[in-house]
């Protein structure tokens, strides 16, 4: 078999996006299809999915899909395959953000996470992967985060959801070497996005949607292992070799990421309607016919 992963061209590709109607799922959407590719959304909200496929056009799709249901994936990649073609690309992007202090985060709120952040990847790559092998072509794009990298307080459970996904991705990579296949993994750093409403990041350089879907569609031309949005940001990790224990508590305080933990800098309301519209989003704290789903690309596709 090839060492290098089969090239893959964008002009009638078929690429699935979980979590696709809104924020970055949603202009990564737009971004591939402008490409030449077919788009296929997945959302929890079917009909979000439906309406925000129906506004980029002919060339995109939505089917229901909750990524913490392994049936549910299932029948979404069959459903995308039997109607629209092979699928070329898989970008995990689904993902919830809730924020507060680790000892005061409730269990269910921890499950969710864990189910979502987590779960969702493990879920698609294992129902993706044995029919990208099998063709001897594909990529997968799992959206993780600068905070898979380092420790940011007030997201600890999410941090270790990113954590985790880098390090899956790493690992299953290394294990599809000659098969055709690649996994690149899309970190960036907080984004204009419902995930951090009504949260202070007015420090730390907050990004477009727009500039992480374009790192989302490039994955598929340079097939890069991980990375980091914006592209300065991958020195972070390699810091704490460098710098004193000291020097990094003083970038941590100027960068103000201890301001999560700091709830007179919280848009309370604001944040209290998005931890709203993504509780239950798990199919295994809560029947997902309950689910609310109308929140940015955070949604459960």
């Amino acid at each position: 078999m090839n060492k290098n992963p089969a090239p893959i061209s964008l002009i009638g590709a078929v690429v699935a996006i979980t979590g696709g109607a809104r924020g970055i799922g949603n202009q990564a959407a737009r971004d591939f299809t402008s490409r030449g590719a077919i788009v296929v959304i997945g959302d929890l909200d079917e009909q979000a999915t439906v309406d925000a496929a129906a506004a980029i056009g002919p060339r995109a799709r939505g089917f229901k899909l909750d990524v913490t249901d392994r049936e549910s994936f299932a029948n979404f990649i069959a459903t995308t395959e039997r109607e629209v073609g092979p699928i070329d690309v898989l970008v995990n992007n689904a993902g919830i953000m809730p924020a507060g202090p680790f000892l005061e985060e409730p269990e269910s709120v921890i499950d969710t996470q864990i189910d979502v952040n987590f779960r969702g990847p493990i879920i698609g790559m294992r129902e993706m992967l044995p029919l990208m092998i099998k063709r001897g072509r594909g990529h997968v794009v799992n959206v993780a985060s600068m905070a898979g990298k380092f420790p940011v307080p007030g997201l600890a459970v999410y941090s270790g959801t990113k954590h985790a996904v880098v390090g899956l991705s790493a690992s299953v990579r290394d294990e599809l070497a000659g098969t055709g296949v690649s996994i690149s993994t899309v970190m960036p750093n907080a984004v204009r996005t419902e995930l951090t409403s009504g949260l202070p990041t007015e420090r730390i350089g907050i990004l477009k949607p727009e500039q992480v879907a374009e790192a989302i569609v490039a994955s598929v031309d340079n097939r890069r292992e991980e990375i980091a949005v914006p592209r300065w940001y991958s020195v972070y990790p390699a810091l704490p070799v460098f710098l004193p224990t000291r020097l990094q508590a003083f970038l941590k305080k100027l960068l103000g990421v201890h301001r999560l933990l700091d709830h007179t800098r919280i848009d309370r309301k604001t944040r209290d309607k998005y931890d709203e519209r993504i509780a239950g989003s798990s199919s295994r704290t809560t029947d997902s016919s309950s689910q609310d789903d109308s929140r940015d690309e955070s949604k459960v596709a």
